[in-house]
């Protein structure tokens, strides 16, 4: 059996604990629910943080919170969103990057977003991927459109990037690249050798991209920040139960969930002492 990364994506910025009572938001909760994630096949946590009264929030001292709760209970790879909320400047979005997380998220590149537009002109994506480097924390590439795939060999030529790509197809936002299997195996086939791909499905996508990602040889992210149902109509109870439906696809593709120090390996981060 091949081994996959899986990816729990526990709180994102734009779902709400009224639509799902299982959002974690305090640093406690965050770390809670990545050991449970952790417990059922992820290798990667993708973290957001909150304020108190739930706004998203890029504040350095709650995600310091937060990776001190998780690195309490759990040895999950830990990877730090720098997208924080659309309308959010540059600067806010980064001010997390000197904790020095294992993995933290590039965007590379512009989109609609719902009503909103998510910016990531060359000027932040430059900053963002300099500031990463200057950390020696390793980039996922985030990938909206197939664009962003020719920016990020923009940003290689740079030398503000280097190979392996590690690279987050994120499908199914409204404005942006919709789901579909011709669309994944083409994204797949543009990327450099070497490096690992994963498909994050938003909404009733989630699940259905989470088993063509492994289908097709490739990575998964499921949790509450791109989808709060586990099914039709039920929402799931926490990101761990999303992680453990992930399990059983994986099962059936015969697919082994990667352990965080398999992740590691296979990203080519240092091993945890």
């Amino acid at each position: 059996m091949r081994k996959a990364v899986l990816t729990a994506a526990i709180v994102g910025a734009e779902t709400t604990r009224e639509q799902n009572p299982g959002l974690p938001l305090t640093a406690e909760e965050i770390g809670v629910e990545a050991a449970r994630c952790r417990d059922n096949g992820a290798a990667v946590v993708h973290v957001h943080v909150r304020e108190n009264d739930g706004r998203p929030s890029q504040r350095r001292e709650l995600f310091a919170a937060a990776l001190a709760e998780i690195r309490r209970r759990t040895d999950i790879v830990v990877q730090f969103s720098t997208g924080g909320a659309v309308g959010m400047s540059a600067a806010e979005r980064a001010q997390a990057l000197g904790l020095k997380p294992e993995m933290a998220s590039l965007n590379c590149g512009t989109i609609n977003f719902g009503e909103d537009v998510f910016q990531n002109p060359f000027s932040v994506m430059r900053d963002m991927a300099k500031l990463i480097r200057q950390h020696g924390i390793v980039p996922e590439l985030e990938l909206y459109e197939f664009g962003h795939l020719d920016n990020a060999f923009v940003l290689e030529r740079e030398g503000l990037l280097a190979r392996p790509f590690h690279v987050q197809f994120v499908l199914g936002v409204r404005g942006a690249m919709q789901p579909g299997e011709a669309r994944v195996k083409l994204l797949a086939s543009e990327l450099p050798a070497g490096g690992t791909w994963a498909l994050a499905g938003v909404g009733r996508h989630e699940l259905p991209m989470c088993r063509l990602a492994f289908s097709l040889g490739g990575n998964a992210r499921v949790g509450l920040e791109d989808n709060i149902f586990v099914r039709k109509g039920v929402l799931a109870q926490g990101s761990w139960e999303l992680c453990a439906e992930a399990r059983r696809i994986a099962a059936d593709e015969h697919v082994e969930l990667a352990t965080p120090d398999e992740a590691r390996a296979m990203m080519g981060l240092p091993r945890r002492s």
